[in-house]
């Protein structure tokens, strides 16, 4: 039998795309390619008697073309704050098969690296929010500015099928970097797409 587990908290995105990514369209990415990831932060949940509020954790790929196409390369980070229980944990979630948005990144992901155990560095707010990952991931979110005015845009998508939230705060990212010793993982998309949410996810490891 396997290990009851639920994790709510904070999400960050940012990715190559234009602003609001055709992957919430289930359209092609903007530039044929798709670079980027995201950074959970749990602040409530449990994966059977392991608390795990507290910890973030990301996934950060490349994919060739869409997606769902697969041949991804995805590198998993996790907070290195993370007790051991707790990365253990973390680490059976990154799988993919225990549910949660992983079970779909893993399924698409050909070439996984890692977890490996890094310092987060985190600022949450709203489209405000930063996050700096050890020397590999720099991002940092900004609004979308309307282009006569110079305004902030306020904009949301509601997406009831959404598998990482159900509703994205959609912006920009004003930096987005990656630096890794992958050839694959080394790219900066900043002034692309940048997304903040929360997520709501459980389900049961397979073991």
């Amino acid at each position: 039998m396997g290990t009851k587990w639920n994790a709510k908290g904070e999400l960050i995105g940012a990715c190559s795309c234009d602003w609001g990514c055709p992957c919430s369209f289930d359209a092609p990415p903007t530039k044929g390619k798709c670079e980027g990831g995201y950074v959970w932060h749990i602040t409530e949940g449990r994966f059977g008697d392991v608390p795990l509020a507290g910890p973030w954790m990301s996934w950060l790929a490349h994919s060739p073309a869409a997606l769902h196409k697969g041949n991804v390369t995805g590198l998993t980070l996790i907070d290195e704050k993370a007790n051991s229980a707790q990365r253990e944990a973390l680490a059976k979630l990154s799988e993919g098969r225990s549910g949660g948005p992983w079970t779909i990144f893993s399924a698409v992901t050909a070439h996984p690296i890692g977890p490996k155990f890094m310092p987060f560095e985190v600022v949450v707010k709203d489209l405000s929010s930063r996050v700096r990952i050890g020397m590999l991931y720099e991002v940092e979110l900004g609004p979308i500015l309307n282009p006569v005015t110079g305004d902030a845009e306020e904009m949301y998508l509601d997406k009831p099928t959404g598998f990482t939230s159900k509703r994205l705060t959609l912006g920009r990212s004003t930096v987005m970097r990656l630096k890794t010793e992958f050839a694959l993982l080394n790219y900066d998309h900043s002034g692309q797409y940048g997304e903040f949410s929360h997520f709501d996810y459980s389900g049961e490891s397979a073991g």
